[in-house]
């Protein structure tokens, strides 16, 4: 079943949340623990990130390097099937240009047609940590919406290079991100504003916002998207506050503020337990405002939250 129409016929907030494959030789067990203690709150949906293989660099030790290609993580699709296989829970699966080539992205839709997996989360992605800006693969996207165009082409049975398909199955479905607070390489919000609806009109069916702290910027940059003739649903993401070093690393890290009421509260917690529990009532308060206003999704942040999220969908839902 397609994310929005899960969205849609839920009478109540839907909840979804997003999780991150384990680092190769860990095994697949601490993700089905954190499925298994998110499950009773009963999930849409899951999405599953993506992440770029990154180059490093080995000392030959005659004063040249090796430069090799490391992938730290298994592959999204195969984190996918046996999320689907396990929980038969609806699953969506990022695609990213960022490390991927045009023949890189139409296996992955291939693996995963095959496997009967057809929603996804359409994105740039972040750039390489070795790029001073995102450089796409030989043969890659510069933009979201060049993938977005990709995908309709194979939903239509035209491969990359222009060949047609003997046999068309389940079209894919999509979503994509969106930046109440501004995506940190836009020039302003009304240039985010203008791509999100280009994605839009492109085919994405729903968007789901960066984390944010702060309800009026999601609310106020929903109601610039609706002024702009954006009408999908905007399904607010969130992720508990944790850690009393996160007053620093999540402005860095996600380029969003922290609210001052939130900030002054944490300054005042002299543990991380304490910051704990400040991040867990801010975001019960968080996500009754959006409900209140009838948001028709939460999405949740999982990585490093878990906990914290169990405790707020047991407020809320």
């Amino acid at each position: 079943m397609r994310v929005i129409d899960l969205i849609h016929s839920n009478e109540k907030t839907a909840f979804s949340f997003e999780i991150l494959p384990p680092l190769k030789g860990t095994g697949i067990e601490k993700l089905y623990d954190t499925i298994d203690t998110l499950r009773e709150f009963d999930p849409k949906y899951i999405n599953i990130t993506t992440h770029r293989s990154e180059y490093v660099y080995k000392d030959l030790g005659n004063g040249l390097f090796q430069r090799n290609r490391l992938r730290r993580r298994p592959g999204t699709v195969a984190v996918a099937a046996a999320i689907q296989n396990k929980y038969n829970i609806t699953v969506v699966p990022h695609l990213l240009c960022s490390g991927f080539s045009r023949e890189d992205a139409e296996y992955v839709l291939l693996d995963l047609q095959f496997l009967g997996i057809t929603e996804l989360l359409v994105l740039r992605g972040d750039k390489a940590k070795h790029e001073a800006s995102f450089t796409p693969e030989n043969g890659g996207y510069h933009h979201a919406i060049e993938l977005q165009e990709q995908i309709n082409n194979f939903n239509n049975g035209i491969f990359v290079d222009g060949s047609e398909m003997k046999v068309t199955n389940t079209p894919f479905s999509y979503g994509v991100a969106c930046y109440p607070e501004k995506h940190e390489e836009a020039p302003n919000i009304e240039s985010d504003i203008y791509w999100l609806k280009k994605k839009v009109e492109s085919g994405a069916e729903y968007a789901v916002t960066q984390l944010f702290y702060d309800n009026q910027k999601y609310f106020d940059f929903v109601e610039r998207a609706r002024q702009a003739g954006i009408n999908v649903p905007i399904i607010p993401g969130i992720k508990p506050f944790k850690k009393i070093s996160q007053l620093s690393t999540i402005p860095k890290t996600f380029k969003v503020d922290l609210p001052e009421e939130l900030a002054q509260e944490v300054i005042k917690c002299t543990t991380d337990e304490a910051s704990y529990r400040v991040g867990v009532e801010w975001t019960i308060k968080q996500c009754r405002e959006l409900m209140a206003h009838g948001v028709p999704s939460i999405h949740f942040y999982s990585i490093g939250a878990v906990d914290s999220i169990s405790e707020v969908a047991k407020a809320i839902y």
